[in-house]
Parts: structure tokens; C-alpha cells; sequence
């Protein structure tokens, strides 16, 4: 009885589960062939029915098993009919309807998307805007619908006109790649009144060239776009044997970094950029948006990031038309670069998009890369290539054999002895046995069909019939049978000419839109504005944004590290609040960046309360954040005698002096940092002195003890890096820039920071040498001649032109070298070629001014100019004088001896 009891318990998840069911099936339109089920509260208990109507009250049915196939039911249904696409033709079932009602209503004229909707409605059991949002989002692909109206807009988000108001027919390529009735496989529409398409037979990979989305029950899609001439190329090589690669490409253009694309599996990701360049020094305009955004939601973010005090900029304008255009004007003295890196970090401005390859297969859910989706694609490409061509041969046989039935026919005069039979039987007797002499002639076995057929050949037609012509109809339908089984026999070749043909025809004017490259790392922290004022309590103890009433250290924002130094030796690395309690007695507090290891803290500490002294160098790097690190030997009582943080590894002179103790001869001598080894924050440093010290004074402020700076420009990436990524440029000194020309014929000379963003149409990135001439040839538009000049960089920091100003005038060539050679190859003039012309830069022009305008070169008509190898010059070298020691081994110590000296012991 017990067992009985338990069997009628509905456990809790499947009360929890019929719950959501039911409240979600009530809100579908699709739900209405579901039957409905009325239940009274009263006659339901335990997860079953009780009859009411029975007085008896033992008829019990049960529903629990119910509530399982209802939820299946639905989620089989959103997957299969809703929101993933077959990988057979790359069609969503609402696509795949719309794309059937328009070839139906297709007689070349444009159809009103309303009449469209309203025609697909007999195919598709949902509501008209499910459809009308559809249709408009394969029109704005601008591949398989012709549009005429306001589609809308993908690239500002606006919306589409009503569909009253705007039209549609298939496109050329549509018609071309999607139908052919003949293969088709046909089923039945929902309501059993029509036949629709399973699926259409597209000879094309149209779900890479569109892409798709969709969320169903516990699965989702997204697909990316990928570029037309691209795939089509991917497939020939498929067919080929050649291995290849797919990228997507998207109709916004931007720049994309697809080094994690994973073949558009579950886990790979795409990084997508807007184009962002400099106008001028206040203005920044972006020219491309990133996948899945619009003009309306980048502005929105850019603005939200100004509120948040991430970035700052003055206003914003959208000019977008036809092209993005959206101009970002910057308060004076705000970097562009920074402006630039932050717009990528805190805006949409980049967006990181997840590509999750699913398709529906044989009705069943497939996980699949972009790769083998394209193979399934072209190998069902060739099959239905190879199924029309099997349907054309057998339609040209046929045609065939009746012709060469019929000839036979009126040649033998079989018409003539019609009249002596008097039914279907005998007549058709009589005419097998007139054919049977001619029957190895045939391509296959004549039927009853045809006999009838000849039977009812016009008298008029039999009168005129003309042998000769027949022949040549007959030879020519046979040259046709050889045409297409060559065709069938060589099937890979013919799917080759089919995608090449394909390219010729429609590949043109879809070129690849989104430039790939490889994104570098933006640091937050390196770019955020700091809008934000930090205070220091240095007695208390106490950091904080709240403290206005304290001592203003620096700017600071929300996301910011701050390092600080006690004087008891302590360190401590925290993030920016309105308030922190760091130690009391605090000597120094900055903004702390972790990848700097070019900071250098130059410490001096007492070991105890009555210790020794020791001197140390360091650096940071690798901390914890809120945990106290000590920096002295961890004695009790130990203090910091002397600090300085240095940006540039600077090492100074300071002069100690000793209070009297004992027989001290000397008192007062000098320690110069740079003859310190930089160690790690944990080394317990040289020994200075066993005695007390009284006072210590700066001497001497320190030059950089650190070795110039290697920076390389990574081509990839187009950013400047330290860390060995690409050509080297050269060692830095803190004083040193580097040179860039573009191919408009501007030229700057900046600090090489790695936040610098370079242009497209760079030319030339270098260490800039001052006293080294650059050298030009261009053509002057308004007088139209070829010009040289030489000349030196006047002014820093300054984007600045050097070639004149006028529309025509084009830079040729530039040189950086000390002596540079151009060759002039001269266009040829009423049949007379002039010899090339050799110029030796430095001795046909001096160095002249920047905005000179140079020597004339020739006044004959120029084919070409041409930079050659530079004559040989020997550079001066430049001596770089460092103070520096390498000492690694954190077992030698130096003490100082009775001259003040400082002399090694070792332990």
C-alpha cells in the first residue's frame, strides 16, 4: 500500500517543470494545434485527475509522464523548426518560406513585401512580424533579395519602412543558385493544403556567406558572415585537394583580430575594431564600426564612458550617410593616442563577438566548424550539380528518342495503314512490328507513350516534314548527350567551372571589407583619464580620494594601484578608494604601474634601533595587492633613512654624515648610487656604516644609470613594443624620438611611447637623427614638375607638411640616408626613349629650409622614379657613457673603510 502511495508523489521537479511549461506554452502563437486542457483545482491532487462525475471516485489518470513530453515536444520544435538552420541549403524554416513564396510570385517585377508576408503566411504557422523581421534581415544582406524602399539602415540601426510600403523580387543570384524544382525536396506545409521545400537546393555555401543567429531551448547559433570571393575560392580548392582557411568578414567593415577564431567552434572568439584615425590634433573620426554595433550604440557608449570619467572628449558628431562618420572632438592637450586606446578599452568602439557553429542535420542538433561546413556545403553543391546534369541528359534523350522515332515514322510512311485498324491494340501492334527492325538504334525500349504520341502527329506537320533538318536537330542533341556526360564523367572539374563562373559573374564589388589583424593588449590602467584627485595623510596614516582637506598627491582614477613606503620599511601595494588606512609615517606615495621595471627606489635604512645602516637599489614587480612587504632585514626598530624613487633609474650622489662616536677619523663622505647593483626588493643591501649617522644630504642629482632602451615596431600589430616583437628601431635614450613620414608627405618627430597609433600610409618609422637631411622628390601639382629637396626637421612634436599643398602634388620618393641615389626613368616621347637619369642627391642639391621648395629635377615627362642604394658613408659613433655595476651575488656586501671608500666584504 505504502509503494502504491510513493507511485502517486509528483516529485518536485516535475511540478517545478510543468509550471514553466504551461506559463510559457500560454504566451506562443504557434501553440494552437496543442490541446488545451482544462483543469478544476478541486479534481487535482497528487499529479493526477479524479473523476468527479463518478461517484465512485476510483478513476484516476495519470499526468505526470505528460509534462515530460509537452516540455521535449516544444524544445524540439525551437530547435528544429525556429532558430537553427539546416546545414543543407543554410535556412531557418521562416527563411526558407519566404525564399519560396518569392520565387512563386516571381514574374521579374518588384512585389510588396506586405503581399510577400502575406503570401508566406500559407506556408508558416506564426505571426506576419516574425516574418516581415526576417525578410528585411536577409534584404539587408544584399545578396538574395532585391530591395526597393528604405530597408533600413546596418549601419546607423535605423529600422525599416513599414512593408506596405517597400518591395522585393529575387535577385539574379538567387535565381541562379537557389532553385531547381525538378531536385527539390518537397513535403507538405502545416496545414496540409500545399507542398513546400524541406530544403532548396542552393548550390552555394549560403549560411558562411550570411551567417546566423538564433537562440532555441538549451542550444544556440551564431554563425559569423564570411566574405563571397572567399568562399567560393575555399570551395575550389576544396575540390582541388588544397588546404584553406575562412575568416569572417562583415558588412560593417572595421578591423577584426581572429587569432582565436577556432574555426568558429564553442570557445573561439573574435575581436572586432572601428577604424579610428587623427584628423587633426583635437579630432578623432571613426570610419568603420565593429560587428554587431551601430552608429546610435557607439555614440551611446562613447558618451557613457565620458560620464564615467573614463574618457574625455568635448562633443561628438554623427555624419553618417552612406559611410560612417563620426567626428570625435578632443579638449586641448588631451593625448589622441590615449583618447584612441581608451575608446578601444572602455567603449564599443571593440567588441569581442563568440562564434558557436550549429546547424540542424538529419533533425538533429550538429556542433560544427566553419571548415567542414563549407566541405558539406561544396560536396552537396556537386551532388546537385551531378543531379541536374543526370536530369538533363535523360531529358535529352528523350528528346531524342522521339525525334528519331518520328523521323523513322513519317520515313517508312507508317501513318498510311492507320485506317486499317480499328483499335488502340492492333494499331499499336502493328507499330512495334514496324519498329522492330530499328530498335538497337534507340536509347532505350519504345512505350506505349510514345506510339500515342506519334499517333497524334498534326497531317500538316507530317506534309512538311524536312529530313535534313531532323538530322541536324538529331546530331545536335547528340553533340549535347556527349557535352553533358563528359559533364558526369568529369564532375569535379565541372563544379570548378561552376564557383569560377559564379566569381565572374557576381564576385565583383564584394571584395573583403574587414581588414584582419592582430590586436595588441590594451592596459586599462594605461589609458583611463584620470579625473580623480588623490590625498595623502602622511602622520595618519590615511590615502583616499576623500581627503581634500589633506595634501594633494596626484590624479588618479577609479581603477588605479597606488605603491606606498613607510618609514618603518614597510611597502604596500592597494587600489584607489575614497579612504585607506595604509601605516602611519608614510615618506612616499605614486601611482603604481606593474610592467614598469624602469622605476628605481634608492633606499638607505638603519637595521634595529641602533643597527648598522645598509644601502640597497630595487625595483617592483610581482606583488600582492593589500599585503605589507618589508624592505628591511626585519628587525624591530628599523627605519628608512633616506628614499627617492627615480622614473628613469637616475642614480645621485649623496654625502653621509657620522655623528661623533669613539675614535672616528672621518666623519663625512660621499656614496654615489651608481655604484650599487639594481636587486630585488627582498636583498638585504651593502652595508654603508656600523656607526650612527647624524645627517644626509643630496650632493649631486643622478643621471639614468640604466642602459638605453631597445624599442621594436611590430609591423603586425602596427604598434612600438619593448619586448623584441618585430624590427628593432633602436636604443632609446630619454631624449631620443623617432622620425615618421607618410606617403601624403607629412612628417613628425614624437617620443616613441607604445601607446603611439601609426597611420596606414606610413613610409618611414626611424630613429630620428637631428643632424641627418631628408631627402624628397615629388611632383609640384600646380607646375606640374618633378622636384628635389633636402632638408633638416625644424620643428618637434608638430605634424608639419614638407611637399606643397596644391590637390596634384604627390611625394615619389624619400631618403633618410646621408647620401641617397635616385634613378629617373623617362616616359617615352613620340617614339624616342631617353636613357634613365642617375641623381646623386647630395651633390645636386644642398640642405635647404623645411618649407623650401626645392631644385627642379627635369622638365621632361617622368615614367617612374626610382630610390637605389645609397653611396657609402661612415657615421660617427657616439660614445653612451652609463654608471653601472653588475653585481648579482646577494653574498658580497660593501662596508666603508677609515677613508670613507667603499670597500667589499664579503660573508
Amino acid at each position: 500500500m505504502k509503494d502504491e502511495e510513493d507511485d502517486n508523489i509528483i516529485p518536485d521537479n516535475e511540478e517545478n517543470n510543468s509550471e514553466d511549461t504551461n506559463s510559457y506554452d500560454d504566451n506562443q502563437e504557434e501553440d494552437e494545434s496543442d490541446e488545451i486542457i482544462e483543469v478544476d483545482a478541486k479534481s487535482f491532487e497528487g499529479g493526477h485527475f479524479y473523476d468527479n462525475n463518478d461517484d465512485s471516485g476510483d478513476t484516476i489518470t495519470k499526468v505526470t509522464g505528460m509534462y515530460k513530453d509537452w516540455f521535449l515536444d516544444y524544445a524540439s520544435y525551437v530547435i528544429l523548426e525556429r532558430a537553427v538552420p539546416a546545414i543543407e541549403d543554410g535556412f531557418k524554416p521562416v527563411q526558407r518560406r519566404i525564399m519560396h513564396s518569392l520565387k512563386e510570385l516571381d514574374d521579374g517585377r518588384y512585389n510588396k513585401v506586405a503581399n510577400v508576408v502575406g503570401h508566406t503566411m500559407q506556408y508558416h504557422p506564426h505571426g506576419d512580424a516574425s516574418i516581415g523581421d526576417a525578410m528585411v534581415q536577409i534584404g539587408q544582406k544584399d545578396l538574395l533579395i532585391d530591395c526597393q524602399g528604405n530597408w533600413g539602415n546596418i549601419l546607423t540601426g535605423d529600422g525599416a519602412a513599414a512593408s506596405r510600403y517597400i518591395e522585393a523580387r529575387l535577385s539574379k543570384f538567387a535565381l541562379e543558385v537557389l532553385y531547381s524544382p525538378k531536385i527539390t525536396d518537397w513535403g507538405v506545409s502545416y496545414d496540409g493544403r500545399r507542398a513546400e521545400p524541406n530544403n532548396l537546393p542552393v548550390k552555394f555555401p549560403l549560411l558562411l556567406a550570411q551567417g546566423a543567429e538564433g537562440i532555441a531551448v538549451g542550444l544556440s547559433t551564431k554563425v559569423l558572415p564570411h566574405n563571397f570571393n572567399e568562399l567560393i575560392d575555399a570551395s575550389i580548392k576544396i575540390l582541388k585537394g588544397k588546404s584553406f582557411t575562412l575568416y569572417p568578414d562583415f558588412m560593417t567593415q572595421g578591423i577584426a583580430d581572429i587569432s582565436n577564431y577556432n574555426d568558429g567552434l564553442r570557445g573561439g572568439r573574435v575581436r572586432v575594431r572601428a577604424k579610428i584615425a587623427q584628423l587633426d590634433k583635437n579630432t578623432l573620426v571613426i570610419t568603420q564600426i565593429p560587428f554587431s554595433t551601430n552608429t546610435t550604440t557607439l555614440i551611446d557608449s562613447i558618451l557613457k564612458a565620458n560620464d564615467k570619467g573614463k574618457i574625455k572628449i568635448k562633443k561628438i558628431e554623427d555624419n553618417t550617410a552612406a559611410d560612417v562618420e563620426i567626428l570625435i572632438h578632443l579638449f586641448p592637450g588631451v593625448s589622441p593616442d590615449k583618447t584612441i586606446d581608451a575608446l578601444f578599452a572602455f567603449t564599443a568602439c571593440e567588441t569581442s563577438v563568440a562564434p558557436l557553429g550549429c546547424v540542424i542535420e538529419d533533425n538533429k542538433p550538429l556542433f560544427i566548424g566553419v571548415s567542414a561546413m563549407l566541405k558539406i556545403s561544396t560536396n552537396r553543391t556537386v551532388d546537385l550539380l551531378r543531379q541536374e546534369l543526370e536530369i538533363q541528359l535523360e531529358e535529352l534523350k528523350n528528346k531524342w528518342h522521339f525525334s528519331t522515332l518520328e523521323k523513322i515514322f513519317i520515313r517508312e510512311e507508317m501513318y498510311i495503314d492507320f485506317k486499317l485498324y480499328s483499335d488502340r491494340e492492333s494499331l499499336y501492334k502493328y507499330l512495334y512490328d514496324r519498329f522492330e527492325p530499328f530498335k538497337k538504334s534507340f536509347v532505350r525500349e519504345i512505350h506505349d507513350d510514345d506510339l500515342q504520341r506519334l499517333t497524334q502527329i498534326p497531317m500538316i506537320r507530317i506534309t512538311r516534314f524536312d529530313s535534313d533538318k531532323a538530322d541536324d536537330f538529331i546530331a545536335k542533341l547528340e553533340d549535347e548527350m556527349k557535352e553533358v556526360e563528359y559533364n558526369l564523367e568529369n564532375l569535379t572539374d565541372f563544379a570548378i567551372a561552376y564557383f569560377t563562373k559564379l566569381k565572374e559573374k557576381y564576385g565583383k564589388g564584394r571584395e573583403r571589407q574587414t581588414e584582419l589583424r592582430i590586436f595588441d593588449d590594451i592596459e586599462a590602467t594605461k589609458v583611463v583619464l584620470r579625473n580623480t584627485k588623490l590625498y595623502v595623510n602622511r602622520e595618519e596614516g590615511f590615502i583616499g580620494t576623500s581627503l581634500k582637506k589633506d595634501e594633494y598627491l596626484t590624479d588618479c582614477s577609479d581603477i588605479d594601484d597606488v605603491i606606498v613606503f613607510l618609514r618603518d620599511g614597510k611597502m604596500m601595494i592597494t587600489k584607489v578608494d575614497a579612504k585607506t588606512f595604509v601605516g602611519k609615517d608614510i615618506i612616499h606615495v605614486a601611482i603604481f604601474d606593474k610592467s614598469d621595471k624602469r622605476t628605481i627606489y634608492n633606499m638607505m635604512y638603519r637595521d634595529g634601533k641602533s643597527g648598522p645602516s645598509y644601502i640597497k637599489r630595487f625595483n617592483v614587480s610581482g606583488v600582492t595587492r593589500d599585503k605589507a612587504y618589508d624592505l628591511t632585514n626585519e628587525t624591530a626598530g628599523s627605519q628608512v633613512v633616506y628614499f627617492s624613487h627615480n622614473p628613469n633609474g637616475e642614480a645621485e650622489v649623496i654625502t653621509i654624515l657620522l655623528r661623533q662616536v669613539g675614535s672616528i677619523k672621518k666623519l663625512k663622505f660621499d656614496i654615489d648610487f651608481a655604484a650599487l647593483a639594481i636587486k630585488g626588493r627582498g636583498s638585504k643591501g651593502n652595508l654603508v656604516t656600523k656607526y650612527p649617522i647624524k645627517k644626509i644630504e643630496l650632493k649631486e642629482k643622478g643621471i639614468s644609470t640604466l642602459l638605453p632602451r631597445k624599442v621594436w615596431y611590430d609591423d603586425t600589430v602596427k604598434r612600438l613594443n619593448v619586448d623584441a616583437r618585430g624590427e628593432l628601431l633602436g636604443e632609446f635614450k630619454p631624449s631620443d624620438k623617432i622620425l615618421i613620414i607618410s606617403q601624403t608627405g607629412k612628417l613628425k618627430v614624437i617620443i616613441p611611447e607604445l601607446s603611439t597609433h601609426f597611420d596606414e600610409d606610413m613610409i618611414v618609422l626611424e630613429k630620428w637623427n637631428p643632424k641627418k637631411p631628408i631627402s624628397a622628390i615629388y611632383f609640384e601639382g600646380e607646375k606640374e614638375r618633378y622636384y628635389i629637396k633636402r632638408f633638416l626637421v625644424e620643428t618637434e612634436n608638430k605634424e608639419e607638411c614638407f611637399i606643397t599643398e596644391h590637390p596634384n602634388s604627390q611625394l615619389e620618393i624619400v631618403a633618410t640616408d646621408y647620401r641617397p641615389v635616385a634613378e629617373l626613368v623617362f616616359a617615352k616621347v613620340k617614339g624616342v626613349q631617353k636613357d634613365n637619369l642617375y641623381v646623386d642627391i647630395e651633390d645636386f642639391i644642398a640642405v635647404k629650409g623645411f618649407k623650401a621648395l626645392g631644385n627642379q629635377l627635369t622638365s621632361d615627362k617622368v615614367k617612374q622614379v626610382n630610390l637605389l642604394d645609397p653611396l657609402p658613408y661612415e657615421e660617427p659613433i657616439e660614445e653612451v657613457k652609463v654608471r653601472t655595476i653588475d653585481n648579482e651575488d646577494d653574498s658580497v656586501e660593501t662596508e666603508l673603510d677609515d677613508d670613507g671608500q667603499i670597500g667589499l666584504v664579503l660573508d
